[in-house]
């Protein structure tokens, strides 16, 4: 009797989930999201993007209890498929290069969000499993009073006499699209990436790589001088520390424009909760909840508050930013970075 519940249970949530993939049946998967009451997270914790807001508004909208533990898109993927059905993490956020990869693993589960239609072909799966919620474009950040000329180019970085951290290349999205938009802007592209290792190469030959952690607490105590970052995060953790502090830039000889899209759990304890959050985020007030985090939203259609729009850097920044158009080549090269990084760039460094 009881192995035939579980059967009729699992079956009764299998359907359920594919009619709220096709038909969005709001009240129906408000009703399943507040039994479930908690929705676990992977990669998006309250200082990226503003993620605080978007769970500040699933908590006291819906009831939904939250917790977030942090870490990268290759670690979010790895942990959905080793838990499988012991299941800790019920929603991610990845980069795009990690979206198809999810997929390919078989970790996912699709859900189009009422607002499916007004997001870029370009920026979504077509079954439903991902779709870009916000883009980011890299860029530096330099501490003021520890850099005299805060760069305004590659060429600009590498003839610096600071040190440059670019984060956990080969494992974290940022620090790959960072390696990705130096190749930009050097001559190469998706599928050549050696033009980015020759030249962090050189830095590394100088001894001004840094392998100190990019994050806010460390850019507050002064042990980052400057730093390759996501243009929403360096424009939040210049804020948050002290406005004038800190000179954020795009890097004007080239840079690339990307992503992030969230990823439920296939084997998630709260799916109903998890779809919710993502049905969330591609509201207005999910994507003005990003903009807030100076994420530039994907839904360009939402007018953002004016004291919104003057966070973010002005479009004339923007002019020499490359999209990603070969995926499967900057899949197969995000794959080869690890070990090109180990041995063309720390093997370098002094």
């Amino acid at each position: 009797m009881k192995r035939l519940l579980i059967s009729t249970t699992l079956i009764t949530s299998l359907f359920t989930a594919h009619t709220f993939a096709q038909e969005n049946n709001m009240d129906t998967l408000v009703s399943a999201a507040k039994k479930e009451g908690a929705v676990y997270s992977v990669g998006m914790p309250d200082s990226w993007a503003n993620w605080k807001d978007t769970w500040t508004d699933l908590t006291k909208n819906y009831g939904l209890k939250h917790q977030d533990t942090d870490m990268s898109s290759a670690q979010e993927i790895a942990k959905f498929a080793a838990e499988k059905n012991n299941a800790t993490a019920d929603i991610g956020d990845v980069g795009f290069a990690f979206a198809r990869v999810a997929v390919a693993k078989g970790v996912t589960q699709p859900y189009k969000p009422t607002t499916w239609d007004s997001i870029p072909n370009w920026a979504k799966d077509k079954e439903g499993h991902w779709a870009l919620a916000y883009t980011g474009t890299i860029a530096f950040i330099s501490n003021n009073n520890l850099v005299k000329n805060p760069p305004k180019t590659w060429a600009d970085l590498l003839n610096g006499d600071y040190k440059v951290t670019v984060g956990d290349v080969g494992v974290a999205a940022q620090a790959n699209n960072g390696v990705l938009a130096a190749a930009y802007a050097m001559g190469g592209d998706e599928k050549n990436l050696k033009p980015a290792i020759d030249f962090f190469g050189k830095l590394a030959k100088q001894g001004r790589l840094s392998f100190t952690d990019p994050s806010v607490a460390n850019l507050e105590k002064g042990e980052v001088e400057v730093a390759i970052m996501w243009d929403f995060n360096a424009l939040n953790y210049r804020d948050q520390i002290e406005r004038d502090r800190f000179t954020v830039s795009i890097p004007q000889d080239g840079s690339v424009i990307s992503g992030y899209t969230t990823i439920i759990n296939k084997f998630a304890k709260n799916p109903n909760a998890a779809k919710l959050a993502r049905e969330h985020i591609f509201s207005d007030q999910g994507q003005i909840n990003l903009a807030e985090g100076y994420a530039r939203p994907i839904r360009t259609e939402v007018k953002l508050p004016k004291e919104v729009q003057d966070k973010l850097l002005p479009n004339s920044e923007y002019a020499n930013v490359h999209p990603i158009k070969d995926f499967k080549a900057w899949e197969k090269s995000a794959s080869q970075l690890p070990r090109q990084w180990q041995e063309n760039v720390l093997i370098n460094q002094q």
